[in-house]
């Protein structure tokens, strides 16, 4: 097909009012080269959601009607591909237009675009219609084709004038222009900027008529994305209150201080308070995870010099059995004994003073801890940062959330006292 130029798109006509507007012929090559596969496309929407999730979190609003589709959204971040991908159906195995002089200039970034994003080359300089109309097979195939009608990211957040290809390729394949408005990917990856938390909204709606004009596009288009940038989660003042304490100079400290006082007698152990601020705010997860790491070594370390010059703490909680069964382990494996610890439910501060007692050394003792302790508080504090970015948008329930942390704790640490008793 020869290059047509953008500015003068050739005529297209209207489609046969009787033709019906989204056929589904069986699988086969369509003009995007490949056979589009629904498996592929199910593993990108898993891949993206999961990545958006860690990320800050990912919401959807509205489904695509059935049958192909031309989408149109606005555009202001690389991540909006990302987001769309994440959104929209397997079962539409959605193709993402994409720029040809930026995402197809090199072999590298080409496989990146068409694996990662089933993206297609649309040329920007002359020929970006005939690229658009050659996916016009695969609109009929039931496909989605997602374009970015701006051409360009927008910087300020606004949604600029459309171009008319879009509303060409589906006024050619008689099928209907879906808009969809995303809120949160200039946040979560602005222009030229790097790649932070943010909480990403998809709104998808109400299909519009192929005969639709490129300024009522645009503005289906720019009143979803400000209703969908406008909403807010609903959220809880309990949450928030834990979230500025985690968040600010006082949580590091508050952290470190716990573990080391946990590592010498206080009962409550340091993951307890990881679970409670990293579900508030999951961001400082990484920081409090690590103070806590070091609070615990710190302090086993006093709790080992400390018996070893004779000095007995108060260790509420603990039994003569606990005790018996450390030395016992001791004995046997000297300080790799404490790889036990995060298993068995005795508490750290009982290895730390009958390694004390057993004459084990400071290197030795602090090597093998550091391994024990980096695994279990480490991997908690992840764990619940990625469980309070999955529960998100039930930020204001987190009340709730501290209720059932409570009694769970309580009921567990009930039992393991009783079966060490």
């Amino acid at each position: 097909m020869n290059a047509v130029d953008p500015a003068n798109p050739p005529a297209v006509p209207p489609p046969s009012p009787t033709s019906p507007p989204c056929p589904s012929p069986a699988p086969r090559r369509t003009a995007s080269g490949r056979r589009p596969s629904r498996v592929a496309a199910a593993l990108r929407r898993a891949l993206w959601w999961t990545t958006l999730t860690v990320t800050g979190g990912m919401e959807r609003r509205g489904r695509l009607p059935r049958g192909g589709c031309v989408v149109v959204a606005n555009h202001s971040s690389h991540a909006d591909t990302a987001a769309l991908l994440a959104a929209l159906d397997a079962r539409h195995r959605p193709a993402i237009g994409a720029a040809a002089d930026y995402w197809f200039a090199s072999p590298w970034r080409q496989r990146i675009c068409r694996r990662l994003a089933a993206g297609f080359p649309v040329r920007r300089t002359g020929g970006g219609t005939a690229d658009l109309l050659a996916m016009t097979d695969d609109l009929r195939a039931g496909r989605a084709v997602v374009l970015f009608p701006e051409g360009t990211r927008a910087k300020d957040g606004e949604v600029g004038s459309f171009h008319r290809g879009a509303l060409l390729l589906a006024q050619s394949a008689g099928v209907p222009v879906v808009p969809v408005g995303i809120a949160g990917t200039e946040r979560l990856l602005p222009k030229h900027g790097k790649l932070r938390s943010a909480l990403v909204r998809v709104r998808i709606g109400d299909p519009l008529p192929p005969s639709v004009s490129p300024d009522e596009a645009r503005d289906a288009v720019a009143a979803l994305h400000t209703r969908t940038a406008a909403q807010t989660l609903p959220d809880s003042g309990v949450r928030r209150r834990v979230a500025a304490v985690a968040t600010a100079r006082l949580g590091v400290p508050l952290a470190f201080l716990w573990a080391c006082a946990e590592a010498l007698s206080w009962p409550l152990m340091p993951e307890l308070l990881l679970a409670v601020v990293c579900v508030a705010a999951p961001r400082a997860a990484p920081k409090l995870s690590v103070a806590a790491l070091a609070g615990s070594l710190v302090g086993g370390l006093f709790a080992l010099q400390l018996a070893s010059a004779g000095v007995r703490l108060p260790a509420p909680l603990t039994t003569d059995r606990m005790r018996a069964e450390v030395r016992h382990e001791l004995a046997v494996e000297s300080a790799a004994a404490v790889r036990h610890q995060p298993w068995n439910g005795i508490p750290f501060k009982v290895y730390g003073s009958e390694a004390g007692r057993a004459g084990i050394g400071t290197g030795e003792w602090l090597a093998e801890a550091a391994k024990a302790r980096g695994a279990r508080t480490l991997s908690v504090g992840l764990g619940f940062a990625a469980f309070g970015l999955l529960m998100r948008r039930h930020r204001r329930r987190y009340p709730l959330y501290l209720a059932l942390l409570g009694g769970g704790f309580t009921i567990g640490l009930s039992l393991i006292v009783a079966g060490w008793a």
